[in-house]
């Protein structure tokens, strides 16, 4: 359960209340004047944020301001998902990739078949866990493969993967869809390098089979800004090779620059990518790439476990990030009826859940359970309910330990690091094209505990984070 820090415990009620104490009725009643000076300068008006704020234990609100709207969550949404994974999965669940074969294998280690690998949706297949799966091939005997590669992804319904970007940057990564063989959360970091012998030189993660670098880098005496264009690449395709061509002035002075992007489609990218690793010590596969199921007469090879869901939660939360959140949300629908998993399927088993839990969220919709979504909705009221809720739960440790502690980690990392309540606020952030939200837990200075959850959508959102700053702050100070 959530509980103050011991910083904020050491601060007397004398220090936190420094002004007159208002009841709980009054400051339901609006914002707190500190906010409001903040939209002011944001430019956003008061009708545009919601709020609530709770004592941990007492949903009885201190701020009740437009607390049953609903709204659009941006990534705050997530906290519905990863509650709900935990508390239905186990923060122990692990998910299974899995190696089959069709065939024998020869003496000589030559499958006389194919090789399948079946996907469960691990949100983390990266490459230090695919050598796994590759390392228990080799333990198994095998070193080339006579037939193909043969990729299961009967996991997820079809219709989940390579959808359309949410808003048409298809190169970005944090448009990646979901898929049951996620790899590297589909995207390549391409890292750009000046050295002091004057060669740039360009990294390539994760390493995929059929990608060229054409490296036509050269240390100048140019502007950084050209330099961060210079970084890069234009990606060009032909002969089933990806090819990502770097041309131009890159200074020593800039220093190492690295470009996310999200390429190729998913069936694809994990076949380079596994291919990559097989191929590392000799292994061969003569035949072609493709998406089948595994036959009922194939016997497993090896499986790869992922890391726990405790520890997957973490990475979606502090980092915000969407593939994971999308992977899991599907996943629950999986376990909860049986795969193929929908949407329409997880969300059914996710509002079950809370009905079943007593936790009234009338108002949610879901989408995808990212927030990645012009279409999802929560009311600051519903989502106060779940954290309440998720805070007397056996999941409670978990789940507020993924949250990004202000001041300190994840996407709050750079917030509020100068104010009292760095260290003492667990808050999952949101942001979207005219949307700012939080939601999470404070450890007030004067020894209580508090849920907060405030959402602004409003064209000047991205100029009103300072309002809900200003609202951790106020909460910190003992909420009046």
């Amino acid at each position: 359960a959530f509980a103050p820090s011991a910083q904020a415990r050491k601060k007397s009620h004398k220090e936190a209340r420094k002004t007159a104490v208002v009841s709980p009725a009054a400051r339901a009643a609006g914002l707190p004047a500190s906010v409001l000076v903040a939209l002011q300068r944001a430019k956003v008006p008061a009708s545009a944020m919601s709020v609530v704020v709770e004592r941990v234990g007492d949903p009885e609100p201190l701020i009740a301001w437009n607390a049953n709207r609903p709204m659009m969550p941006a990534s705050t949404m997530k906290l519905v998902t990863t509650f709900s994974g935990l508390s239905i999965l186990g923060p122990d669940y692990r998910w299974r990739t899995t190696a089959y074969a069709d065939g024998p294998v020869d003496p000589d280690g030559t499958l006389q078949g194919n090789l399948y690998i079946k996907g469960t949706g691990d949100p983390k297949l990266v490459p230090e866990e695919l050598i796994d799966l590759v390392d228990k091939l080799r333990k198994a005997g095998i070193k080339r493969v006579a037939g193909g590669l043969v990729l299961d992804k009967s996991y997820f319904a079809a219709s989940t993967r390579d959808l359309p970007s949410f808003d048409d940057d298809a190169s970005a990564p944090y448009n990646v869809g979901p898929d049951p063989l996620l790899y590297a959360f589909k995207a390549v970091s391409f890292t750009v390098t000046p050295g002091d012998d004057g060669k740039v030189a360009v990294d390539v993660l994760p390493p995929l089979a059929n990608l060229s670098i054409d490296n036509q880098l050269y240390e100048g005496t140019g502007s950084c800004g050209a330099a961060a264009a210079a970084a890069r690449p234009t990606l060009s395709a032909g002969g089933g090779i990806m090819t990502a061509s770097f041309v131009g002035d890159y200074p020593l002075r800039c220093g190492a620059r690295t470009t996310n992007l999200a390429i190729l489609d998913h069936t694809t990218f994990f076949a380079r990518g596994f291919l990559a690793l097989w191929q590392q010590d000799g292994g061969t596969i003569a035949g072609p790439v493709s998406e089948g199921k595994v036959p009922t007469s194939a016997r497993p090879l090896a499986v790869h476990h992922s890391p726990v869901l405790g520890s997957i939660v973490y990475d979606i939360n502090k980092f915000s990030n969407n593939v994971m959140a999308r992977n899991l949300f599907l996943t629950i629908g999986a376990v909860a009826g049986k795969p193929p998993a929908t949407p329409e399927q997880s969300s059914r088993a996710i509002r079950a859940f809370l009905q079943k839990s007593g936790i009234a969220m009338p108002d949610l919709e879901l989408e995808n359970g990212s927030g990645l979504s012009r279409d999802e909705r929560v009311s600051a009221q519903s989502l106060a309910a779940l954290l309440q809720a998720a805070n007397a739960s056996p999941v409670a440790q978990a789940f507020i330990d993924s949250l990004p502690i202000a001041g300190i980690d994840g996407t709050m990392k750079n917030r509020l690091t100068n104010a009292g309540v760095l260290g003492n606020a667990h808050i999952k952030t949101g942001t979207l094209r005219d949307v700012r939200a939080i939601a999470g837990y404070v450890a007030g200075a004067d020894g209580q505990s508090y849920i907060v959850v405030s959402f602004i959508n409003d064209d000047h959102a991205e100029a009103a984070r300072a309002a809900h700053d200003t609202l951790l702050e106020w909460i910190y100070a003992g909420a009046h």
